[in-house]
């Protein structure tokens, strides 16, 4: 057993923790310090940590907890009334940055053609870009006390239809590459996950609703629920095609009307504050490496990035207009998709295999992840401090910022008693 690693989670939560309050001292988000510190400690600069397979997993933990949480924080009845609405925000938040990523590629490229492994290889750039990462947005709208709110909500819904729908186009795409891969086939299983999905979900919420109410506040309740997390991303990945923070979060949503669901919520937290979540953001720095940069590629990659941000803000935010939310509220949306993660890195890594990606643009997604990860909180912490969410009264804003994250040198309520 390499020992290391003990040093490297040793040295990724304290430089996390300290950037952390750093940034919370200068009114940003928590977790842009955490991305920071990784790019302090990571290859590109000190050179302290460098992204391993186990890091690599810990980090996709940590992204299945905050999807988790963010399912037992969803508001039903709210997600109801943003369900078609986000579905349409979602086919907007897609085609537009498919468009403009391929347009870019061809521009900076010189493809002047319609076909061949050039124009595949400029769509699947396209099809990088439709990737939202709801992960950053939804921990800087919790920190806020933002996320219960219509915005919040509708921004969470999207994202998750828009994994879907990315997930969908990127089969496509694969197949220009790979005639053996059925679009059919891929719509048959997410139709089929969603469907098993409400089945199960059913039956489990019901056996769950039963326990809870026979054994209430009880540490087993939480321990199931986190089994339920992470039962339900494996069979999502492993067994319809579906990406896994779709399956977490939808086994939030199983347990989100339960009685004690604030109390898993709390739980969820502890481990996702003091270990899993810190090792996530902190990753995206750390896998940043600078130094196969070139002319070119720095140009592609300047034009990448902003075409990303700015394809998602005026996809979703003028998909949102038409859906009569207020300008400012579209903004609010628009800006909270902007985001790139975990997705837009599998999407890559599958391009590097089927040979539709050099490994050279792997670079400029991992600066588009950085700065969208880094720029979107901080936009956020903007327009909602100029335009507070309406929908939200004060006490629920209050009760939001208190409960999923602790303060920074808080430490969690004991509860000896609260179960065995």
């Amino acid at each position: 057993m390499n020992y290391d690693l003990f040093l490297d989670l040793a040295i990724i939560l304290i430089t996390a923790k300290v950037f952390g309050i750093l940034a919370r001292k200068v009114k940003a988000p928590q977790v842009v310090g955490e991305i920071l510190a990784g790019l302090l400690i990571g290859p590109s600069v000190l050179g302290l940590v460098d992204s391993s397979d186990f890091l690599v997993s810990m980090a996709e933990i940590g992204v299945v907890l905050l999807m988790f949480s963010a399912g037992l924080e969803t508001d039903l009845k709210q997600l109801a009334k943003t369900g078609p609405v986000a579905t349409l925000i979602a086919m907007a938040g897609v085609a537009v940055p498919l468009i403009g990523g391929t347009l870019t590629y061809m521009a900076i490229y010189h493809v002047d053609s319609f076909k061949g492994e050039e124009f595949h290889q400029a769509v699947f750039v396209g099809c990088i870009l439709t990737a939202t990462s709801v992960g950053i947005t939804v921990e800087a709208l919790r920190e806020m006390g933002y996320l219960k709110g219509k915005v919040g909500t509708t921004i969470l819904s999207a994202a998750i239809i828009d994994d879907v729908i990315g997930i969908i186009v990127l089969t496509f795409v694969l197949g220009m590459k790979d005639k053996s891969i059925s679009p059919l086939e891929t719509i048959k299983n997410t139709v089929l996950f969603f469907t098993c999905a409400f089945l199960f979900g059913y039956f489990i919420y019901q056996l769950m609703k039963r326990y809870d109410k026979l054994h209430p506040h009880t540490r087993r309740i939480p321990i199931a629920g986190l089994a339920l997390c992470l039962f339900m991303a494996y069979v999502a990945e492993e067994h319809f095609g579906i990406a896994d923070i779709t399956g977490a979060f939808v086994a939030g949503i199983i347990l989100c009307n339960l009685r004690d669901s604030k109390y898993i919520a709390e739980k969820m937290d502890i481990n996702s504050y003091m270990l899993f979540g810190p090792v996530f953001f902190a990753s995206i720095g750390i896998k940043t490496s600078l130094e196969s940069m070139d002319k070119t590629l720095l140009l592609f990659s300047v034009c990448f990035v902003v075409v990303a941000l700015l394809t998602k803000v005026i996809g979703c935010g003028l998909c949102a207009k038409l859906c009569r939310f207020s300008g400012t509220d579209s903004l609010k949306i628009g800006v909270g998709m902007m985001t790139r993660g975990e997705v837009a890195l599998i999407i890559s890594q599958k391009g590097l295999s089927v040979g539709l990606m050099k490994a050279d643009y792997f670079t400029a997604v991992i600066l588009l992840i950085i700065i969208s990860s880094i720029i979107t909180p901080m936009i956020l912490k903007v327009l909602y401090s100029r335009w507070p969410d309406p929908s939200l009264t004060e006490t629920d804003t209050a009760e939001t910022q208190a409960s999923p994250t602790p303060a920074p040198d808080a430490l969690p309520e004991q509860s000896g008693s609260a179960g065995r």
